[in-house]
């Protein structure tokens, strides 16, 4: 019995080195095709599919068929940058409230409303931010920024035609919405294991409440709050749905604006998939597992860099109450 569960600890591993070398066995194509270029360009054509095939770079292909992963991984990082900046200081301040202001049975209610929140499938998000979310952005919130914030170069990049509301501004409100729950709810799990001795004591020594969570609350459950924001952050880069659904999926151009059309790799592996099915060469769908290699690259580059940062943050942290 030991020796299975010993075996078991390594199916997690197993799994992950699995998928990534099948999406390197099908993406050899396309990496030998697009090389280091890939990561440069713009471009997203499949070529003329209804041309005979022709042979480059070793690889058989559609005339005129060129591949860039630029704009994907710009959208799919800053999107889900945007993501982070806004739901993570929501999120720990509503924990906060919840945990430390509000009565049990309120504090109860409002808890199931972030699982309620965090259960919303995708598409139904999705459907919110097409209707409701990218009409309002577009019509009074790109409005309001437009005529009060000043055209300089600073701040150029957050001006610009709103259009019908989809774009990166709407995409990354509408991620910050799937991954507040996520972050919300561990924080606050990690607020109660808070002494509250610790907390009553800096109170007694005549900090305020405001300045008793930054002193000794917040301290104490950073390294949590990093590992919830990478939780977030991974639901983030992944989602498909609600993202094509409000990005625009726009494939082959860089984000110029905060409201730019922009597409990300998850969203365009699903928006591109029917046509790629109809390249006879294949180059199409191993271009696309090429992409999805990179998402997973980015994704575990993510997660590592997160735990470093808990690893730092961990052994440089003062002791809590220090300060006090």
């Amino acid at each position: 019995m030991p020796q299975v569960l010993h075996l078991v600890t390594y199916v997690p591993l197993v799994l992950l080195l699995a998928i990534m070398a099948a999406l390197v066995w099908k993406a050899i194509p396309a990496i030998r095709y697009n090389g280091l270029g890939f990561f440069g360009r713009t471009t997203w054509n499949l070529g003329n599919l209804y041309a005979p095939l022709v042979s480059g770079h070793g690889v058989t292909h559609p005339p005129g068929a060129a591949y860039g992963a630029l704009p994907l991984i710009v959208g799919t990082v800053v999107s889900s940058a945007i993501a982070l900046v806004i739901a993570v200081p929501v999120a720990v301040g509503t924990a906060l409230v919840v945990v430390e202001k509000l009565p049990p049975r309120l504090s109860t209610g409002i808890g199931f409303c972030l699982e309620v929140l965090a259960g919303i499938p995708s598409v139904v998000i999705g459907l919110w931010g097409i209707f409701t979310l990218g009409p309002f952005l577009s019509h009074h919130v790109a409005t309001i920024w437009a005529n009060h914030v000043p055209d300089v170069p600073v701040l150029r990049f957050f001006r610009g035609p709103s259009g019908n509301g989809q774009g990166l501004f709407t995409s990354g409100v509408v991620l910050a919405l799937m991954i507040l729950p996520i972050i919300a709810a561990t924080t606050r799990d990690l607020l109660r294991q808070v002494p509250r001795a610790t907390v009553e004591g800096a109170v007694a020594l005549g900090m305020t409440d405001s300045e008793a969570a930054g002193a000794v609350t917040i301290p104490w459950v950073r390294s949590g709050v990093i590992g919830a924001s990478v939780l977030g952050l991974g639901r983030a880069l992944g989602e498909t749905i609600a993202v094509a659904m409000v990005s625009g999926s726009l494939v082959g151009s860089n984000v110029h604006s905060f409201y730019s059309a922009f597409t990300t790799i998850a969203a365009t592996i699903v928006t591109q998939l029917d046509g790629a099915l109809t390249d006879a060469s294949g180059l199409a769908v191993a271009t696309l597992a090429e992409v999805g290699l990179v998402l997973l690259v980015i994704t575990l580059l993510a997660n590592i860099g997160a735990r470093m940062l808990v690893r730092r943050v961990a052994t440089t942290a003062l002791p809590v109450g220090r300060g006090i």
